[in-house]
């Protein structure tokens, strides 16, 4: 009997006890992880951390097609997980999670990216990240793990953190948000960061939740130097847990250093070559409790510049922070060396934070986006099951598009102007949220099985300049008369043949067979008539007689421009062979071939440029530069008069420019440089941006260069300015376009940072290697130059603080000093530190750069009188007026320059 006595109390302890401990778990979970969301990608359920009491969810919630899930193969270091899932959707460009925040709030989140899994998914995959509008990072398939983690302010009540397609299929596997307390983003305002590295200096392992609360990951440094020691002490405990904001890493990460008795040095130099600020915070602790202040001094070098001088114990504080905030391009190394001045010991370290600063760019308007979510779900009412309305994630317009939209910056902020449903199988109502759309200018639902009919549609946008609706059976297909405007493009609701639901997708494949098989009968038909009139050019060619082929417009997609009627003449390659002497005289070389010159029937003097067998750029190149010259005449750009393709010779043809380049005249050879007074530079300057908003403007779709330097500004016989050299030119994203160059093009030197390093091609890539030739003009310097010393190779670099400095005399060419008026040449050294700011949302357009230059020519052509206007009050003399640069606000991407928010310069009294 008291056996079974004592077999009830067993069970019924165990049975409590177990009570006891489950009830103590969800305590933990509960308390522990307040504002935790952890999904795992392609989770099978939803499941509870034994170790951490962490709650991993799934994403079906987010995306519930496993289809699109991949196991990795077996054998990776990949731990607790090896699932991904794999965004490979044709129609879609941008996948985000919408994740729930608290505005205000700042939170940590982060993302991991397993790769593997080659026999379904081999090609390499690029993608950007961003959170919302804001890119802060750029994966990579070819690393088998990454982490991405970012830091920000909520603005709202959620959040889109979002993948954006480069090449390949994006993918992730994990993703975790993490509210914090402590304030990151006090010293980075109006910024989002992203983490380069959290170390744990002392430690061997990595140290994260549940030791740090905020499940920050402080990975243990392997410290290649076998002079360092690793110390500790337990017995020091920090009872309070911030500083200035900043909160302490865990007592385990403060209680474990690195030190030695001269140096510490920490280097990454393998960062994006491209410029940064870069916030960088270092915890130090004193374990040695013998040192006294004074004993342990030292200094902290960031990219051999002293940032700061250390005494732990003589600050009075038990753990000291350091907080700076650097610029920096590719490379950080962060050094701490014993002070000479009396120190005893040497650097010590606990841990430390590097993080990279992107500048929020401006999402789209809260009432913009509402609108799009209620179009988006009366559609999803309806089509539950489309592709297309499926790939409609996060902000409408930013930082690319949903397909099928078009979005303008109208007041500072993304507004939707074009909407293109047609093709796209929907049936059901027309959303009515459209007729909230009040900015809409163009509005296409052609081709679906829509009903109901589009006279709200019509009357409710003010601003709708063009509505296609037609080939919907059941969509109501005439408009009011008191409706119709003049100014509308509509094609009434008429169809040619209608096409019912069922049959849209024939219908897509037959036109896409039909377009295929127009295209190969009209290559051939080009071919055969190109391959007969080569024929004809030689039967005829007499060395003084040459066909003339008007608007000679060949394969680049998407332009859709109307083109002018320009003639571009058709040279044989005999004709192009007497013209130069065979080849004679060699007057340049470049990476298309070499340009010599010639002289046509007429006495014309000309550059013939022929591309070598070896040469770089190919076909797409000649192919280019020929149909954007056909298209685009100006008095600033060089003329295109002719071409050859031939026995497979491509050659271009253009006027001789008798002056050269301007980087001849700046620094080139010897034998071509010749000194530049100040008003001819100006004039160069001014003539090279009016070229360049040329093309920035073109009536129909704007033309970047992708490669503006120094070198293709070319100078007439009287020293006009033009640009040349339009191979790597493409026209500007339109909607339907990737909105991303898989090939970064340009010179180093001049190379746009934010382009090289989110690959988003904008016009205000050419406005920053635009900078850098003004930098040129003003400096006589080349952008890049490693025989000077190391902190003078770069031009820009150089040349920024010396500008914002006012040490003007120190930048500027000799052979122009004194020679120059200071007001004009303030303006000038302004608008390239405009224009060469590491995000394209600080710099001018070019409209603005032509009238800033405009005015700076104005003050150096009237400097006489201008001088005595301020000599009647007292004024400097002409070469010395000095004043300090303004720091331009946080950028707003909005179409109005920087330069023209900065205070007014000195007007003449």
């Amino acid at each position: 009997m008291m056996g079974g006595l004592r077999r009830n109390w067993s069970t019924r302890s165990l049975v409590k006890l177990s009570f006891i401990i489950c009830l103590c778990r969800c305590i933990q979970s509960v308390r522990a992880q307040p504002g935790f969301l952890s999904i795992e990608c392609c989770s099978d359920a939803n499941y509870n951390d034994n170790l951490t009491a962490i709650n991993w969810v799934s994403d079906k919630f987010w995306y519930p097609n496993y289809q699109d899930c991949a196991i990795l193969r077996t054998g990776q270091d990949h731990q607790d997980y090896n699932r991904k899932r794999i965004f490979n959707s044709d129609v879609g460009n941008k996948w985000c999670y919408n994740l729930t925040t608290h505005k205000d709030q700042d939170y940590l989140v982060r993302a991991t990216f397993l790769s593997g899994d080659q026999e379904k998914n081999p090609a390499l995959s690029v993608f950007n990240v961003s959170i919302d509008a804001t890119v802060i990072a750029q994966v990579n398939s070819d690393d088998s793990k990454i982490e991405v983690e970012g830091i920000f302010r909520a603005t709202r009540d959620y959040v889109n953190f979002c993948l954006l397609k480069v090449q390949g299929a994006p993918h992730i596997s994990k993703l975790e948000l993490r509210p914090l307390t402590t304030d990151y983003l006090d010293r980075v305002p109006s910024s989002a960061l992203n983490l380069i590295k959290r170390v744990d200096a002392g430690n061997k392992g990595d140290v994260r939740y549940p030791v740090d609360e905020y499940d920050r990951i402080w990975a243990a440094d392997t410290y290649a130097d076998p002079t360092v020691n690793f110390i500790s002490s337990h017995n020091i405990n920090i009872t309070s847990s911030s500083y200035n904001n900043i909160s302490f890493p865990p007592n385990q990460v403060l209680q474990t250093a690195l030190t030695h008795p001269e140096k510490l040095q920490f280097l990454y130099d393998q960062l994006d070559p491209v410029y940064y600020r870069y916030d960088i915070i270092l915890y130090f602790l004193e374990l040695n409790e013998s040192v006294k202040a004074r004993e342990r001094v030292f200094d902290i070098y960031i990219n051999s510049i002293n940032k700061s001088q250390v005494d732990i114990v003589g600050s009075g504080s038990s753990v000291l922070v350091v907080a700076l905030n650097v610029t920096a391009n590719g490379k950080l190394d962060l050094t701490m060396v014993k002070s000479p001045n009396g120190s005893k010991l040497g650097p010590i370290l606990s841990a430390f934070e590097i993080m990279r600063a992107h500048p929020l760019n401006q999402e789209t308007s809260q009432e913009e986006v509402g609108i799009m979510m209620d179009v988006k779900n009366e559609l999803l009412e309806h089509n539950q099951d489309n592709e297309f309305l499926l790939s409609w994630s996060g902000d409408p317009c930013l930082p690319i598009s949903w397909p099928g939209l078009v979005c303008q910056q109208v007041n500072g902020t993304s507004l939707v102007t074009n909407m293109n449903l047609s093709f796209r199988n929907l049936g059901g109502p027309v959303p009515h949220s459209i007729t909230k759309l009040i900015h809409l200018e163009e509005l296409d639902l052609r081709h679906n099985n829509l009903i109901g009919d589009v006279s709200e549609i019509l009357a409710s946008l003010p601003n709708l300049t063009s509505l296609y609706f037609g080939c919907n059976p059941n969509l109501h297909n005439g408009l009011p008369d008191s409706l119709n405007r003049t100014d509308l493009s509509t094609d009434y609701g008429k169809c040619t043949g209608h096409a019912s639901r069922h049959s849209l997708q024939k219908v897509k494949i037959g036109v896409v067979a039909g377009v295929c098989t127009l295209g190969i009968i009209a290559a051939g038909v080009f071919l055969f008539c190109r391959k007969k009139r080569k024929v004809v050019f030689l039967s005829k060619f007499d060395g003084n007689e040459y066909p003339v082929t008007k608007n000679a417009i060949y394969s680049i997609p998407s332009t859709e421009i109307v083109r002018k009627s320009i003639s571009v003449k058709a040279f044989s390659l005999d004709y192009i062979e007497l013209a130069t002497q065979k080849y004679k005289t060699l007057i340049g070389e470049g990476g298309f071939g070499s340009v010599y010159r010639g002289t046509l029937s007429d006495g014309e003097e000309v550059a013939v440029k022929v591309r070598s067998a070896t040469s770089t750029q190919g076909t797409r190149e000649f192919d280019n530069e020929l149909n954007l010259l056909s298209a685009i005449r100006h008095e600033n750009l060089v003329p295109l008069l002719g071409y050859c393709s031939e026995k497979d010779q491509q050659i271009l043809v253009y006027p001789f420019m008798s002056n050269g380049s301007l980087q001849d005249r700046l620094y080139g050879e010897a034998s071509k440089r010749k000194a530049l007074d100040w008003p001819t530079r100006l004039s160069i300057a001014l003539g090279s941006a009016r070229g360049l908003a040329y093309l920035h403007t073109f009536p129909g779709r704007s033309v970047i260069h992708r490669d503006v330097k120094s070198s293709n500004i070319l100078l007439d016989q009287s020293m006009n300015a033009k640009v040349a050299d339009f191979g790597f030119s493409k026209y500007a994203p339109q909607e339907g376009d990737s909105t991303t160059s898989l090939e970064v093009r340009g010179t180093a030197g001049y190379l746009d940072p934010e382009y090289y390093s989110t690959q988003h091609l904008s016009a205000k890539s050419d406005v920053f290697s635009f900078g850098v030739v003004l930098l040129e003009i003003v400096t006589g310097r080349e952008p890049l130059n490693i025989n000077r010393p190391r902190n003078e190779w770069s031009l820009v670099e150089w040349a920024k603080p010396r500008i914002r400095n006012s040490r003007m005399d120190e930048i500027v060419d000799p052979n122009i000093k004194g020679g120059y008026h200071a007001e004009a040449m303030w303006r000038v050294v302004e608008v390239a530190l405009a224009c060469i700011e590491p995000y394209s949302a600080y710099r001018p357009c070019m409209a603005d750069i032509v009238r800033e230059l405009e005015d700076a020519l104005i003050i150096e052509n009237n400097a006489s009188e201008y001088l005595k206007s301020i000599d009647s009050f007292g004024g400097s003399h002409r070469y010395s007026i000095e004043r300090p640069i303004v720091i331009l606000p946080t950028p707003v991407q909005t179409e109005t320059s920087p330069i023209l928010s900065q205070p007014p310069p000195p007007q003449p009294r």
